[in-house]
């Protein structure tokens, strides 16, 4: 199914105290099956946004054209810096707003259709909360948005508290909350209803070295208990530790898509390490290094940094308008 530009968004959001959108809640009716392991559980195809302004002409083209599958399972990141199209592909993806052209299926459902939200959680970029709600509160409060009996909800409000490390400030209001402390409280939010697909736009935005590293752990158990996870972030240190595979976007464009490992890795030279080596061996094969004696000799093709991948990206995006790098081919997930 197409949609037009322009059209409001459906009903099924819940918007926080400060005008954001605090959840995405669902229709009653029949969900959909689960996924089964390594089925595509979210399809874009074509997927761009055009805003326009109130005479209907182009004022901003925040996504271009943009094709790619993420399956049950990975943890897909969404790489790019400030206005590059992150934040409009997660609203597309949630329904939020509706595309110029093309469609996104979650779960073989179109974007917009609402009885896909009950397997969603979303952390957006700013957790709109209610800040003088204590934590076993906040998460009473979406447990009952998604029509969850009270047993359950105490339930899980408890696991989930536990889970983001907040069991001794579960009883102190949001408004005494810092940063690190707020955007885990925001995570248990996403999960209240156990989700299969987790959205994270920015989960590590303003976290301290050990808030960064508690949240990157928790985005990767959240991979071990079958959760499916995409997260945007600009922050390229978080994408290469957590994620399997991600996306580049640039100025509303897919760049580069694949295995972090693959388009990390310079396929064009090949590194030889090895101990015990003169100076005159680094260029022979293997079975002359052994015979000159080396050992735990490793021969494979050195890696380049994310930070340096991107900023060629970058570089390149100004150098070559329209043109897309491919470093390395783009390899589905193996479950």
């Amino acid at each position: 199914m197409r949609y037009n530009a322009g059209e409001a968004a459906p009903y099924g959001t819940v918007r926080g105290a400060d005008g954001g959108v605090a959840a995405v809640i669902h229709a009653t009716g029949n969900a959909a099956p689960a996924p089964t392991a390594g089925e595509i559980v979210v399809e874009a195809r074509n997927l761009s946004k055009v805003y326009r302004d109130f005479w209907g002409r182009s004022k901003k083209t925040a996504l271009k054209p943009l094709d790619l599958d993420i399956r049950r399972g990975e943890i897909f990141g969404l790489l790019g810096p400030n206005g590059s199209g992150k934040t409009t592909t997660l609203k597309l993806l949630l329904g939020l707003i509706f595309p110029t052209s093309g469609e996104a299926l979650l779960f073989g459902r179109p974007a917009t259709d609402v009885a896909k939200n009950g397997r969603l959680g979303y952390l957006p970029e700013e957790s709109y909360l209610y800040k003088f709600l204590d934590a076993e509160e906040t998460l009473d409060f979406y447990g009952r948005l998604f029509g969850m009996p009270p047993a359950e909800r105490q339930r899980r409000a408890a696991a989930l508290i536990e889970m983001v490390g907040l069991s001794r400030d579960r009883k102190r209001q949001l408004r005494e909350y810092s940063k690190g402390m707020t955007r885990r409280i925001g995570v248990a939010q996403a999960l209240i209803n156990d989700p299969e697909l987790v959205l994270l736009d920015e989960p590590t935005s303003g976290l301290d070295p050990i808030g960064t590293r508690e949240m990157k752990d928790l985005i990767i158990d959240l991979k071990r208990r079958g959760k499916t996870v995409i997260m945007c972030s600009h922050l390229l240190a978080d994408v290469e530790d957590v994620c399997d595979r991600i996306a580049v976007l640039h100025q509303g464009e897919l760049k580069e898509l694949g295995r972090v490992d693959d388009l990390l890795r310079l396929t064009g030279v090949t590194q030889i390490k090895a101990s015990g080596l003169t100076p005159g061996c680094r260029d022979e094969v293997r079975a002359l290094l052994e015979r000159h004696g080396a050992v735990d000799i490793e021969i494979g093709n050195p890696r380049t940094t994310l930070e340096d991948l991107f900023l060629d990206v970058v570089r390149d995006t100004e150098a070559r308008p329209g043109r897309r790098a491919r470093r390395g081919a783009d390899t589905p997930s193996v479950e």
